[in-house]
């Protein structure tokens, strides 16, 4: 396992980690999550990815269910939660949104359900426009200060915010956001690749990337259709269909799977190692359901040793949508 520094922090995540969206408790129960947060721990994962917005909280009890039955040394892995959306079917004022309230009474809810003393990371799972970000700066700052959270981000935020936020943590001397959980991969290239560029250069930003196999599609498992048992398949998961199953899409992805074929590589390793190839990326998280499926996603690493300039431009070649300043 390869481990990168987060950011301008000193905290080194694996460059492979290990996430809960869609899976936990939709998807999968206890001994599934227990036996693939095992495989990942044992494959060098150091870091867990959750919110509270996942399964409505019940992902958040999963993983903590199975790290208490794990017992692993609290200093070998990093927690991450999540705070915007409240995790009740009929969210009341103020149980959402990144309000001082919401901010402190979901970051205490997930220590809860997480069965932890303290998270390692704690993101603003969207940006909220209805409050200042002096309050959620503030807040963040005042959690860290508590003892209740080590690092704090965003997610979906653009680059301008995030750079709004450092700014307001650099006039009142607090501590601002030290990573940025955005999607990031082969068709999804925008923010991480142009975007966020003033933040890497002004101050620093790690990435724990979300959806580097475009919620499987990356795969090529839908080239044949949907199977019963994956995400797209859910009741509520529509948007995701409507995303990624378009045939402009679907032909690059079939020469995607021939290169990775003459590669002697899956398609899931290789979009994988073609997001960790990156450097701005600090770690992409895994989402799978199977023991199969992250073996699979594992042999990245080795797959990352294959991509070098000459196959980078093969792949650019299929893609043709690297983003670019336009100056027009």
């Amino acid at each position: 396992m390869e481990y990168r520094i987060m950011g301008r922090t000193g905290l080194q995540l694996s460059v492979l980690s290990f996430g809960s969206w869609v899976t936990f408790h939709k998807q999968i129960e206890d001994n599934t999550a227990d036996i693939l947060m095992g495989m990942a721990y044992d494959a060098g994962i150091n870091f867990f990815d959750n919110a509270e917005g996942y399964a409505l909280g019940e992902s958040e009890r999963m993983m903590g269910r199975v790290l208490k039955q794990k017992n692993w040394e609290r200093s070998s892995y990093v927690v991450s939660s999540k705070v915007f959306f409240g995790w009740r079917k009929n969210n009341k004022p103020n149980q959402t949104g990144l309000s001082r309230k919401h901010i402190f009474e979901a970051c205490h809810e997930a220590l809860q359900r997480l069965q932890l003393d303290y998270l390692d990371l704690f993101f603003c799972h969207r940006p909220d426009p209805k409050v200042p970000i002096e309050e959620v700066v503030w807040t963040m700052h005042n959690l860290i200060q508590q003892g209740k959270i080590l690092y704090w981000g965003t997610s979906q935020w653009s680059g301008a915010e995030i750079m709004e936020a450092h700014r307001v943590a650099q006039q009142y001397k607090l501590i601002g956001p030290s990573m940025e959980q955005p999607q990031y991969n082969m068709f999804e290239r925008y923010k991480v690749e142009m975007d966020y560029q003033p933040v890497y250069k002004n101050t620093g930003l790690g990435t724990t990337i979300w959806s580097p196999l475009a919620a499987g599609f990356l795969t090529g498992k839908y080239l044949q259709g949907i199977p019963e048992d994956s995400r797209l398949a859910i009741t509520g998961f529509d948007w995701l269909k409507d995303r990624w199953l378009q045939e402009e899409k679907i032909n690059k992805l079939k020469k995607l799977v021939a290169f990775a074929d003459s590669l002697g590589v899956s398609m899931a390793s290789l979009a994988i190692a073609w997001t960790i190839k990156n450097p701005h990326v600090t770690s992409a998280i895994l989402g799978a359901t199977k023991k199969e499926q992250l073996t699979e996603n594992l042999k990245a690493l080795d797959t990352l040793k294959l991509l070098n300039p000459e196959v980078m431009e093969e792949i650019e070649k299929i893609l043709q949508n690297k983003p670019s300043m336009d100056l027009s």
